[in-house]
């Protein structure tokens, strides 16, 4: 994971080495799938920003893709799915959330909420509200869970990149 996330701060370096550059900075990769929130602390960490204000902004950042998410991406896939060069991705976007879909299936929203707030590869808040969508679930409650989700992870994230397992990444 750091490996990756470096490679997006080295990305992102043109931002430039100031406080609002490196702010941007893990703003952007909050926002980014699979990395999200997970990926913006790690990177506050190299980039040896504030923690609490790192958290405020990587929270934000995660939080702002959870409506687009739910109300769109059905329509967005099913649109990629008539175009022959975009078929494939929708497929396997969807493929890989069914395989993670009866982890949040069972439990509804309590699942989608752990889902989310587990900071682990290949969960959070894209691939929760992805399987939200496609299990038909309520849009309103799931970015309710999915935001819940999304702050809980946060404080993990903030234990374990400055906190008590700070030391070890």
């Amino acid at each position: 994971m750091n490996s990756i996330v470096t490679f997006f701060v080295n990305i992102f370096s043109f931002l430039g080495k100031s406080l609002l550059g490196k702010n941007i900075t893990i703003f952007l990769i909050s926002m980014m799938p699979i990395l999200e929130l997970r990926g913006g602390m790690a990177a506050a960490r190299i980039l040896n920003l504030n923690p609490y204000i790192s958290l405020l902004i990587c929270i934000i950042a995660n939080i702002i893709p959870i409506p687009l998410i739910l109300w769109f991406i059905t329509p967005v896939f099913d649109w990629f799915k008539k175009k022959k060069f975009l078929k494939g991705f929708a497929d396997w976007c969807e493929k890989h959330a069914k395989k993670n879909s009866e982890k949040i299936d069972a439990l509804k929203y309590y699942g989608l909420f752990v889902f989310v707030a587990i900071p682990l590869p290949t969960t959070g808040a894209w691939t929760g509200c992805l399987i939200a969508s496609l299990l038909g679930l309520d849009k309103k409650k799931s970015m309710i869970a999915a935001m819940a989700g999304v702050l809980v992870a946060g404080l993990i994230m903030l234990l374990i990149t400055y906190g008590i397992f700070g030391g070890l990444f």
